[in-house]
């Protein structure tokens, strides 16, 4: 049985090793470099992560610190 109170279930073993270096500061770029794929394939983990946790864009709000908090809570 899934237990609706982690954010993160959902994600992915790869998305949550993306996420898990956004939590540490690490750029696109960077995170691309660690993980030895591909920058596009960085952006669409990123994407994914942001759909997955209910992240949508807004003016008011910065998603990829959001997604962060999220991990950092759970």
């Amino acid at each position: 049985r899934r237990r609706r109170d982690d954010p993160l279930e959902d994600l992915t073993p790869r998305e949550r090793e993306v996420l898990e270096l956004m939590a540490e500061g690490r750029s696109n770029q960077a995170i691309a470099e660690r993980l030895v794929i591909t920058l596009r394939a960085v952006e669409k983990h990123v994407t994914s992560i942001f759909g997955k946790l209910r992240l949508s864009a807004t003016s008011e709000d910065h998603r990829r610190v959001l997604a962060v908090l999220t991990y950092l809570r759970s």
